[in-house]
């Protein structure tokens, strides 16, 4: 790998927002979840290991490799682009397909399958944002298209972009929930009911984590988008409430190892796991 290559990698960039949102947890006494158990860290610690220290900078070289061998006359092409335009192609290309990817998963079993990692946790925390299966991310077209938009040129926008991007993730699914006591500062009304149509929140993206929608929150069918809550609202799938749902999980999913929830399919435990009556069965419409 080159050294251009390497300043391109968003891993360190990543990283140093992940640990500034696990301090600041900590310092709220929210990181250390009472619901956690070993198989809980477990995920957490590979999850996450795996894609951003395997995954991404694995897309970022074949990205960089494919392109370079087969189009060498694009590299850089895009360098010039005005910074409207820039932001337009990766709000399109990464974070609408990564709304669409997140959808899908929920729609068909067998990418759900590497989905249900992220959803088993029992809370909410900066510890679950990569909680998911190790080819979860390396299916996904969005990061691929970045990988993409990077080589043509954009990569010193990609850094703003993604510090704002990790940000509001980040936040969306911390512990912390900040967005509380904005909501009950009435000069700032206007800029809530508008700030919670555009970007997730712990209050909106907290529903799609929630573990029983008769809880009346609860919205696993919807709540998908990641920086923009904006595409939620634009496709029909936003549930926008400012209440928290009391349990977080999978209803009626029967457990799993922490090894197959990781590496499924090619770890699998040995029994069986029969699919349960609510979510996994619903995944031939929309699972949660």
């Amino acid at each position: 790998m080159n050294s251009e290559l390497l300043a391109n990698n968003p891993t360190p960039v990543v990283v140093a927002i992940f640990i500034a949102f696990m301090l600041l947890e900590m310092a709220c006494a929210r990181f250390r979840q009472p619901a956690s158990r070993r198989r809980d860290a477990m995920v957490e610690i590979f999850g996450s290991g795996i894609l951003l220290l395997i995954t991404f900078p694995l897309i970022l070289i074949t990205t960089n490799q494919l392109l370079g061998h087969f189009a060498p006359q694009l590299q850089g092409r895009l360098a010039d682009l005005p910074w409207y335009a820039a932001l337009g192609l990766f709000l399109v290309l990464d974070d609408m397909t990564q709304y669409w990817w997140h959808r899908l998963t929920h729609r068909v079993p067998f990418l759900y399958a590497l989905h249900r990692a992220h959803h088993s946790a029992p809370y909410m925390s900066i510890r679950i944002v990569y909680r998911n299966n190790s080819f979860y991310y390396l299916l996904m077209p969005g990061i691929w298209l970045t990988s993409a938009l990077v080589y043509l040129g954009l990569a010193n926008f990609y850094y703003g972009y993604l510090i704002v991007k990790m940000l509001v993730i980040f936040g969306a699914h911390s512990s912390v929930a900040w967005d509380d006591k904005l909501y009950r500062i009435r000069a700032l009304r206007p800029l809530m009911w508008l700030l919670e149509r555009t970007i997730s929140t712990p209050s909106t993206h907290s529903a799609h984590h929630g573990l029983n929608a008769e809880d009346g929150v609860t919205n696993y069918k919807g709540n998908f988008g990641n920086l923009l809550f904006f595409w939620d609202v634009l496709f029909g799938t936003a549930k926008i409430t400012r209440r928290r749902p009391p349990a977080y999980g999978i209803e009626d999913m029967q457990p799993v190892s922490w090894q197959q929830e990781v590496f499924w399919p090619l770890v699998r435990d040995p029994q069986p796991q029969t699919q349960p009556q609510t979510q996994s069965q619903e995944g031939t419409e929309i699972a949660r």
